[in-house]
């Protein structure tokens, strides 16, 4: 038995595929093929029904896949240890990013990150927060940026920052006139949300306290663009909530529109997150030092209220 024979067997209860498989394993079918079969004649089983399309595991095949996972992660803890010793920060590191994050947050750190740190091969994956956290659990991604807190026993939260809610409110709006907004002013009726997965519109909804009124809704939209929302707002179609670090790149004319809310802030809580096994944590922790270096200058708030990126169930 082999590593490389457990990394084949991953592959191919993931994919469901022995040629997909040996595509994403970057080895020929036929030899991931052999090696996954030299297995089973070793443990004398079948670890996959072959007869099934997709391909299935069996029953003793879940089990062999679990442990497996085990094996493979503490075998790249050994390579950890190494690296940590001799004091060393390179190689392939994959981070998710949620997508109400990126664009803000990556142009930020991104190029201070390569250049302090060239020897890591930084991949980065857009991904909403429910399958950033089944790829970190599955080892598909060796840590992920994300709204908090999730409390998920199998992953680790570090907060990086606290990001203002900030409302966006055009001219023709009852609240343009306030000079600071709070959550009572609210309504949900009245609020135009991103589309529904983003963990910024949960945010919203659980700020938001009910309609005050039953109205009779001439048209309903979610959008997954801050900059569509805005732009409705503007046309009178009701105002928006927007993340404070999307709001810096605005305009004159539309940060006139932008109101703070009076303290304290509703915010949400920006974390990196990974694994509790804790693999390649020496990039994870440089990752951690260089972005919150960089964002602490650009939100000065302090004094915050978190709201929970999951919604409330009633």
């Amino acid at each position: 038995m082999t590593i490389t024979q457990l990394q084949y067997v991953l592959a191919v209860a993931e994919h469901r595929n022995f040629t997909l498989a040996a595509e994403k394993s970057f080895v020929t079918q036929p030899t991931l093929s052999m090696q996954v079969q030299k297995l089973e004649d070793e443990l004398d089983i079948l670890i996959f029904d072959r007869s099934k399309k997709p391909i299935a595991l069996t029953e003793v095949g879940k089990k062999i896949v679990d442990q497996a996972k085990n094996i493979v992660a503490e075998a790249g803890r050994i390579k950890d240890i190494v690296d940590q010793d001799k004091g060393f920060i390179g190689g392939d590191f994959t981070l998710g990013i949620i997508p109400t994050v990126m664009p803000t947050l990556l142009p930020m750190f991104l190029s201070t990150f390569i250049k302090k740190y060239p020897k890591v091969n930084l991949i980065i994956k857009e991904q909403a927060t429910d399958t950033l956290i089944a790829n970190l659990q599955d080892g598909h991604l060796d840590a992920a940026i994300a709204a908090t807190p999730l409390e998920v026993n199998t992953i680790k939260e570090r907060p990086l920052y606290y990001e203002p809610f900030v409302g966006y409110i055009p001219p023709n709006h009852r609240l343009n006139k306030k000079k600071e907004i709070t959550t009572a002013d609210l309504d949900i009726a009245d609020v135009l949300l991103l589309q529904d997965g983003h963990c910024f519109r949960d945010g919203v909804i659980n700020l938001c306290k009910s309609p005050k009124n039953k109205v009779t809704e001439h048209f309903q939209i979610e959008s997954g663009s801050f900059e569509t929302l805005i732009n409705l707002s503007n046309e009178g179609m009701g105002m928006t909530l927007l993340p404070y670090l999307n709001t810096l790149e605005l305009d004159g004319l539309k940060k006139q529109n932008l109101r703070h809310f009076e303290s304290p802030s509703p915010a949400r809580e920006i974390s990196l997150i990974y694994h509790k096994s804790e693999l390649k944590i020496q990039i994870t922790e440089a990752l951690k030092d260089t972005i919150s270096g960089i964002v602490r200058g650009a939100i000065a708030f302090q004094d915050v209220q978190i709201i929970s990126p999951v919604t409330k169930k009633e």
